[in-house]
């Protein structure tokens, strides 16, 4: 054991640097897992936590005031209901800031959808104007109890008594309106009722709504809203960080995995002597097995725990969301377990994965073979043999000084040549000196076209073939490549298997950024142009004086700053089936269409024409080509969908057409909004208030949501992301110099010998490092872009989004992050190759023998 114990110190102190980098790409892999599973437990628990705590509603149904909600307790499967309650649409504002928000009218506390006070109190009869908020309505507010709202446009004022957690669909300005729980009196003039159904089996929830429209009539739905569609949104953005968390985190233990493989294989070859010598004093291929393998998990266990800790200690208090979720995800039940499996897994896998090295050098013998004269890559290929002489002779027929037919002389000029394959020399690299009087003279090298015949002879000396070349008038060709760049291409690429496993592993962290940026260059996408995501307007108003307003799209138009105004109307609509609602707009005209975002198909120009977002098509199970109908009310809508939009909104659960289509169906139907396009280099916080003082406050003018702003944290992700992947391909490159610095000292006499300065010999190595990564950053970006196109691709899909939005990094960039790569790998290479090169000869005899 001291032995073994004395033998790992004496390895880590000769190999301190590749220690440290694995220590710290351990450390950044397990933290990147953890972060993810924290994201995970945020953007599912907390709201599964507020859901069973409330006895949410499975599903709210919108109706008319005249619905029976006693005829839906009597269906089956329906566990509970709760309301109905009458509800009224409003706007409210405080210090400047407004919402539109849904007043619910009860003095009860509600048994199903139970609202969880957070803050304040619950509605007391004493307070008649007294209000409790949604959470998250109160913080995009910035309402605390006490404060009072106004409703503009009327002389009326609520107070905010309390604030509590709901397990309904979340407010988004623009989408989704707040909710308000208020005492029936002040909901004075309801529009509608709302139902809550709590289920006995939450997967039968499109049935359950299926029996409740047909129970109270399609005429009498104006949404429906589930708890599928409320989880989704409150895991939202939380849950896709996770996503990209675990997929890079899963991504980077894999190439860790993979580097520390290649590390202990070179080292086994480099060590080859002194696995012998540990072989021939008594250590077993169990306990030399045993060396490698705790040597490095060692270093990975200790990594693993460095992260644990600061992820525990630390993880809480980063700024933004991913501090908050750690926060949460400490106070959760499994944290505890998967603060210990997390790293435990990954120790484990990066012990598999060097299980197999360490196995190989268990069974190394304890003598070590003879190493063959010739180098197991082959010699150089006709190709590089061409290339690397100035001169190549083409005999004649009859012309005795170039030996038997066809055989080329290319003689090197400057430098001498490498020798036959096969012949003597020192080293195995197929390398010799000056020839004998049966081989080609100083600086000639013989090329056979076909296979020498027994007892045949060389090309004679160099000047008789150049005395035959010139008598007999063959063809010269010159060529000027530095002897270091075919060599260094020989030595990177002539071993087929290891240059390739080489080459594979550090493709794979290279291909890993390759995804990064492009993630990163999407979201910018997001940001800079968000007409390209479905988004080509920044503001949407609404008048408070009522659809009928047609002064409302004059005033818009005559500001400055206003390049177009889009008149619309948003409603509900049932799908076939009756199973949910989707969102249904009309937005411009067919003299000023709306500027949609296509990403297959054409635009809506035709009668009952439309284009629909990936989420809707999915939903209904239909392609571009195919006609749907939904339900409007009592009135039927059929639709050609023609093309297939972006749609960041509703899950993509949006189906638009132009204004002049919907009233060809509804002639009396008006626009309730309008979409504003800005000029280029507006504010739209400077014209929404301009706008709205135009108006004394009776326009509601507000941003619309870009999805990019909830990725704003996934920035620091992917910088994260992209520094560990870096150290994996550090360690893996460094393996690779190192492999290639050992296997280049059998080759340094033979170089030395036929006349190639240290500097030359540097340049060898530096040109077989430089190929190796030039090759893998070329495959990282052939087979990395195509990669991260289907994977943010397939997320907005999924997302309801659609495909469409991937956007590759710029051929610039990539062509500077690649360069770096390659130049980095060369001055890596730089300094250790030049110390072997400058070796001296004992040395080199020693490490050759």
């Amino acid at each position: 054991m001291r032995a073994t114990l004395r033998w790992a110190h004496s390895d880590l102190r000769t190999h301190r640097g590749e220690a440290l980098f694995l220590v710290l790409a351990t450390a950044g892999i397990v933290a990147s897992l953890l972060l993810a599973t924290a994201l995970f437990g945020y953007a599912t628990n907390p709201w599964q936590r507020v859901f069973t705590q409330a006895r949410g509603a499975h599903v709210w149904l919108h109706t008319d005031r005249a619905a029976d909600a006693g005829e839906l307790a009597a269906l089956d499967g329906v566990q509970d209901v709760a309301g109905p309650y009458p509800t009224a649409s409003a706007t409210v504002a405080v210090r400047g800031t407004r919402a539109s928000v849904e007043l619910r009218g009860t003095f009860e506390v509600p048994e199903v959808g139970r609202p969880l006070i957070t803050a304040g109190h619950w509605l007391d009869a004493d307070e008649p104007d007294g209000v409790v908020l949604e959470s998250r309505l109160a913080r995009a507010l910035l309402a605390q109890p006490g404060d009072t709202l106004t409703l503009p446009g009327t002389p009326r004022t609520l107070t905010v008594v309390g604030i509590a957690d709901s397990p309904e669909r979340r407010y988004r300005p623009g989408e989704q309106p707040g909710l308000v729980w208020a005492p029936p009196a002040a909901v004075s003039e309801p529009g509608g009722q709302v139902i809550g159904l709590r289920l006995t089996d939450p997967g039968e929830t499109d049935y359950a709504v299926q029996r409740a429209v047909t129970v109270l009539g399609a005429g009498a739905i104006g949404q429906v809203s589930t708890w599928e569609q409320a989880r989704a949104e409150a895991q939202g953005d939380n849950r896709l960080l996770g996503q990209v968390l675990g997929l890079f985190g899963l991504g980077a233990l894999l190439a860790a995995g993979l580097a520390v493989h290649g590390a202990i294989g070179t080292r086994i070859r480099g060590h080859l002597r002194d696995i012998s010598v540990l072989k021939a004093i008594g250590f077993t291929p169990g306990q030399v097995t045993r060396v490698f393998l705790l040597q490095h998990l060692a270093y990975a266990l200790l990594g693993a725990v460095a992260a644990a800790g600061l992820t525990q200690a630390l993880g809480s208090r980063v700024p933004g969301r991913l501090g908050d979720a750690v926060g949460v995800w400490q106070g959760l039940p499994g944290h505890t377990v998967a603060l210990f499996a997390v790293p435990a897994c990954a120790v484990l896998f990066i012990g598999a994965t060097t299980g197999l090295a360490a196995w190989r050098a268990g069974r190394v013998p304890p003598v070590p073979l003879p190493r063959p004269a010739a180098a197991q890559g082959g010699g150089l290929s006709g190709a590089a043999r061409a290339v690397l002489g100035v001169r190549v002779r083409v005999p004649g027929r009859g012309d005795r000084g170039a030996g038997e037919p066809g055989v080329r002389t290319a003689t090197v000029s400057g430098t001498p040549a490498p020798a036959k394959a096969g012949a003597p020399g020192p080293g195995d690299a197929g390398l010799s000196g000056s020839g004998g009087s049966d081989g080609p003279g100083t600086g000639e090298i013989d090329v056979p076209s076909h296979a020498r015949a027994p007892g045949s002879h060389g090309a004679g000396t160099g000047r008789r073939g150049a005395a035959g070349e010139q008598a007999r008038g063959t063809r010269r060709l010159e060529l000027r490549v530095p002897p270091a760049l075919v060599l260094g291409w020989h030595k990177a690429f002539a071993r087929r298997p290891r240059s390739l496993a080489a080459v594979a592993r550090l493709t794979l962290p290279l291909l890993l950024i390759v995804v990064a940026m492009s993630a990163w260059t999407t979201i910018d996408r997001f940001h800079d142009h968000p007409e390209r995501i479905g988004l080509p307007t920044a503001l949407t108003v609404r008048a408070e004086t009522g659809p009928g307003d047609r002064g409302t799209r004059a005033l818009l138009e005559r500001d400055p700053e206003v390049a177009a105004a889009y008149p619309g109307v948003e409603v509900a609509a049932l799908v076939p089936g009756q199973t949910a609602t989707i969102a249904l707009r009309g937005l411009g005209t067919r003299e000023d269409p709306y500027p949609y975002a296509l990403a297959e198909g054409r635009r809506a120009h035709g009668p009952d024409e439309a284009v629909a977002g990936q989420g809707l098509l999915d939903l209904l199970e239909v392609e571009v080509g195919d006609w749907v109908r939904m339900t409007v009310g009592d009135q039927p809508q059929v639709l050609h969908i023609v093309g297939r939009s972006i749609e960041p909104e509703n899950a993509g659960r949006v189906i638009s057409t132009s204004l002049d289509t919907l009233r060809e169906n509804d002639p009396r139907l008006e626009p309730t909004l309008h979409q504003l396009r800005l000029r280029a280099g507006a504010d739209p916080d400077e014209v929404a208030g301009r706008l709205a003082e135009a108006r004394h406050g009776r326009l509601d003018v507000h941003a619309v949501a870009n999805p990019a702003d909830g990725l704003s944290p996934l920035r620091g992700v992917v910088l994260g992301l992209i520094a560990v992947l870096a150290l994996v391909g550090l360690i893996e490159l460094l393996t690779a110099i190192g492999g290639t610095v050992r296997e280049s000292e059998r080759d340094l006499l033979a170089l030395k010998a036929i006349g190639l300065s240290p500097r030359q010999i540097t340049g060898i190595t530096v040109t077989a490092t430089g190929c190796t990564a030039l090759a893998a950053v070329l495959l990282a970006a052939a087979l990395g872009l195509p990669l991260a196109h289907w994977l943010i691709d397939a997320q907005g899909a999924s997302s309801g989004i659609g495909a469409g939005i991937a956007q590759a990094p710029s051929p610039v960039l990539l062509v500077l992050v690649g360069a770096a790569a390659v130049l980095g790998a060369a001055a890596l290479a730089a300094v250790p190759a030049a110390r072997a090169a400058r070796r001296r000869l004992a040395d080199t005899l020693s490490a050759v023998a």
